[in-house]
């Protein structure tokens, strides 16, 4: 965390930012340091804990398996890990007047997306380390608490601290974009459900296009351009005929739309191959990938559920 790391200075305070979720998060427990250049400073520390000691609880429910043994009380829901993940600013501030008016004067919104962002780097760089697949980012929509604060380095090495806030997320547009793209009203939750009922049941099937263009979703809103950008273009091939096989009236706008930008997005993955010396353009990436959105979202809530 750079000089002073760890020291007992009442006054030489970090601010963070931290989340708990109700799983492990995959790194092993410790502190990291994420950095964007080899040789640049550190932009975050990041302290992750995971709180209750539960790989007991697991080591006994296999021995129990392996003995055959069941009851009544072993049915009860079984304790789940509790990961505590504390982003915090490297760089200190001298004073405590300083960490209050940060925390009285944030905005709260991007604190809490940046510090995501963050931790999402620290996953994405694990699942690519680990080879595994399964490996995942999380959403701040899926924390069970989030909170600010600042605290000395001893304590935040535990991630514990002098003062924290508990903070609610918010539900406006802003940062409720990254799981909901559009917003999402008690109409579509509904609409979602019935949908989910219509595919389990086998009424329904996925097209292709809707698991690459949550991808790309997510590689886009977790900055990694070149990737939404490659996502995007298989999204696009599999979308457009898959959507006119439908034949849909209701559609054929939008399917049109979806035509007429196919070629941008293949420019814009063709920029994000390794071997061109271009960058692939965001605003296009965006849009493009906004109106793919927006055309599967009215495919779902005008199209009669079975």
């Amino acid at each position: 965390m750079g000089e002073g790391y760890g020291a007992t200075v009442a006054e030489r305070l970090y601010l963070f930012v931290q989340f708990e979720f109700p799983w492990e998060l995959g790194p092993p427990d410790g502190r990291y340091l994420l950095r964007s250049r080899a040789d640049g400073e550190p932009e975050r520390v990041l302290v992750l804990e995971t709180l209750g000691a539960r790989r007991r609880v697991g080591a006994l429910a296999r021995a129990r398996a392996r003995a055959g043994t069941t009851s009544e009380a072993e049915s009860e829901p079984a304790p789940v890990p509790v990961a505590r993940a504390s982003v915090v600013d490297p760089v200190p501030v001298a004073a405590e007047r300083q960490a209050r008016a940060w925390l009285n004067e944030m905005d709260r919104e991007r604190e809490i997306a940046d510090a995501a962002g963050a931790l999402n780097r620290m996953l994405y760089f694990h699942r690519i380390a680990t080879a595994d697949p399964y490996a995942r980012e999380i959403s701040p929509a899926h924390a069970l608490a989030i909170r600010a604060g600042w605290a000395e380095g001893e304590q935040i090495a535990g991630g514990q601290w002098r003062f924290a806030r508990e903070l609610a997320l918010s539900r406006r547009r802003g940062l409720a974009r990254r799981r909901w793209p559009g917003g999402r009203t008690q109409t579509a939750a509904l609409r979602s459900a019935e949908r989910l009922a219509a595919l389990l049941a086998a009424r329904a099937a996925p097209l292709h296009c809707e698991e690459l263009v949550l991808r790309a979703r997510l590689d886009l809103d977790e900055g990694r351009l070149r990737h939404a950008a490659t996502q995007l273009e298989s999204a696009f091939a599999a979308a457009v005929p898959e959507l006119r096989g439908e034949r849909r009236e209701d559609l054929s706008v939008r399917i049109a739309e979806l035509e007429k930008l196919s070629s941008g997005v293949s420019a814009q993955a063709l920029a994000a191959r390794p071997e061109t010396e271009q960058e692939p353009q965001e605003e296009v990436v965006r849009y493009a990938l906004e109106r793919l959105e927006a055309a599967l979202r009215a495919r779902t809530a005008f199209a009669p559920v079975e």
